[in-house]
């Protein structure tokens, strides 16, 4: 063979090489909740921010993957006078999906419409201590405050706070609008919701030029799917039984992290007769939590006594004052004068509630309580519960950073009314010590468990699962959320 034929073949060998080990620019996640909508402003669903915080849209500030906070679309800020307003110096150069840019304008229009009287925003109280916000220049703008606060910043990261253009609003629920690296694509109700790379981002290019979010609520289906390769990564893996399997098997990681999902037997406040808290407390004595733990989640949790994070630097072990004592509960409710008492349990569908509901309604047989199981979709329990409270005890993790002040909003779903705790989370907003704002956090987590206002179960592990190769996934979860910026399969 001549030499240009010797030539052909290196080079033909050469492309194949390098096509052959060319790193994949798709990926597949595993979801077991599908969002009720897509609209994290609109929209109290951990779902949502599972797939579009920081992939689609952005906040003044974000959350990073050790719950510090990070600049997004404000690249610096300052407090002014104590804490009374915020300078944001906000980031030039920045446009929506749709073309538009991004400018003071829509920070106002933004937090403008989450904190409205018509707001259906989830998380309204985050914004309740603004007074004004002002534009200086298109990319400066001053929040001002009706109190000090030391926490603008952190609660600007928050999903709920993503900013959003107002010529998008009306379909962001089915067709999301943000300034994020990827955008929408498409989303096919019932199976998946498609991301592309957004090529026009204002920052550093993502490593991936797709993503796919699979939505498969049954754990067994979620180890069939892994195990095939239909999915690359199952970041909340809901069968954690699974996981020694995953890490025997080469082909997969399995990461165990921690989450902020405070895991909790909520109960119906305003309705007796949970509205006595001695029957509350007897509920609460009548829980084994390490038996839920072990039954429901196969040993991957943390005990809890309030609702705190136990890897928090201000929270306090007050798993001892709720503890598993089936006498004491049913010397509670003979007190109460509680007999023959029968309770609505509704699940929502991740395992641990379906799981750990079967353990609990056994637990409180023991003491004489009758549970009846009615087993929701998201949607459901969402409208039944969450919105129109027609519940007397759900198990559900409240996945939020840092939601203590969730106990001071008396129509909350739980509707816990306390004037005492109120004046804590007031005090907690405006105070801008250190060690203030500490004490105030430890009073809050006594408060909440002498009240036993919930039973408080574990803190939900993060039982992560990745095909080899894959990186850049987030161990921890800080927030709610499928962080993609930094992910990349390697060569």
């Amino acid at each position: 063979m001549s030499a240009p034929g010797f030539l052909y073949v290196a080079i033909a060998s050469v492309w194949l090489a390098s096509a052959a080990q060319a790193a994949r620019t798709d990926v597949t996640i595993g979801m077991q909740l599908e969002p009720p909508n897509l609209d994290p402003t609109g929209g109290a669903a951990a779902a949502i921010d599972e797939i579009v915080y920081a992939n689609v849209f952005e906040g003044l500030t974000r959350f990073g993957p050790d719950g510090s906070v990070l600049p997004g679309l404000a690249l610096e800020w300052s407090p002014k006078d104590g804490g009374k307003y915020y300078v944001f110096a906000l980031r030039d150069n920045v446009t929506f999906h749709d073309g538009s840019a991004f400018t003071a304008e829509d920070v106002v229009f933004t937090l403008d419409r989450a904190r409205s009287e018509d707001s259906t925003n989830a998380q309204k109280a985050l914004f309740e201590n603004i007074e004004r916000v002002d534009i200086i220049d298109p990319t400066t703008v001053e929040i001002h405050l009706a109190e000090p606060s030391g926490v603008l910043p952190f609660n600007l990261a928050w999903g709920d706070a993503v900013m959003v253009d107002e010529a998008s609003v009306d379909t962001l629920a089915t067709a999301p609008v943000g300034t994020g690296p990827f955008r929408f694509e498409r989303w096919v109700q019932g199976d998946r919701v498609e991301l592309v790379r957004n090529d026009d981002y204002w920052g550093e290019a993502v490593a991936l030029e797709k993503a796919s979010f699979r939505f498969i609520s049954e754990p067994t289906a979620a180890f069939s799917a892994m195990m095939a390769g239909d999915i690359d990564a199952f970041p909340n893996f809901p069968a954690p039984e699974n996981i020694p399997q995953f890490e025997a098997d080469p082909r997969f990681s399995a990461v165990v992290g921690s989450t902020e999902g405070e895991t909790i037997l909520a109960m119906n406040n305003a309705k007796a007769p949970l509205d006595d808290i001695r029957v509350r407390r007897a509920i609460a004595h009548a829980i084994d939590r390490a038996a839920i733990i072990d039954g429901a989640m196969f040993g991957f949790g943390t005990p809890i006594g309030t609702h705190f994070a136990p890897h928090h630097p201000d929270y306090v072990d007050l798993v001892e004052a709720s503890g598993f004592d089936q006498d004491a509960a049913k010397a509670l409710l003979d007190e109460a004068g509680v007999t023959d008492l029968t309770l609505s349990l509704k699940l929502p569908p991740p395992s641990y509630a379906r799981r750990g509901g079967e353990i609990i309604a056994a637990q409180l047989r023991e003491i004489g309580i009758n549970t009846e199981i009615e087993n929701l979709e998201w949607a459901q329990w969402l409208e039944q519960v969450f919105k129109g409270k027609d519940f007397d005890l759900t198990i559900v993790s409240h996945t939020e950073p840092l939601d203590i002040g969730i106990y001071a909003r008396p129509d909350y779903y739980f509707q816990y009314d306390d004037a005492d705790f109120q004046a804590m989370m007031e005090s907690l907003a405006t105070e801008t010590d250190a060690a203030a704002r500490s004490a105030l956090l430890v009073d809050a987590q006594n408060k909440i468990a002498e009240d036993q206002v919930n039973a408080y179960l574990f803190q939900l592990a993060k039982t992560g699962v990745a095909a080899v190769g894959l990186q850049g996934l987030w161990e921890n979860s800080p927030t709610q959320a499928n962080d993609l910026t930094g992910v990349f399969w390697q060569d």
